[in-house]
């Protein structure tokens, strides 16, 4: 049994979960932010037998999208710098994932 970690961008995250439960994969949906960007983002918890990871990284694959995206240095450096810094353009990921090993699972 694994456990996948999935971190999507928002723009994302409703397509990637309808995809992953239209396969019959059981999604947990968690609303995170981080990054050097802060951008919100969706955190998938996916638990799936060992012989389907690669079905649900394809499907990540398939729905999350890299895009670029403009931002100013205030955005990615925090508060209090100008405001009227010239915009950068910096590729978003589409989804970042860890597969974990599940040691024991049920319910109490």
């Amino acid at each position: 049994m694994k456990l996948i970690l999935a971190i999507v961008n928002n723009d994302d995250s409703s397509i990637v979960t309808s995809a992953l439960t239209n396969c019959g994969f059981e999604v947990t949906r968690l609303s995170t932010t981080g990054g050097f960007l802060n951008v919100g983002n969706t955190t998938l918890l996916i638990g799936t037998a060992d012989e389907k990871v690669s079905e649900v990284l394809a499907i990540l694959k398939k729905h999350s999208s890299t895009r670029k995206k403009a931002l100013t240095s205030r955005e990615s450096f925090g508060r209090g710098l100008r405001d009227n810094s010239i915009p950068e353009s910096v590729t978003v990921r589409g989804a970042t994932y860890f597969v974990l090993n599940v040691e024991d699972s049920g319910t109490v």
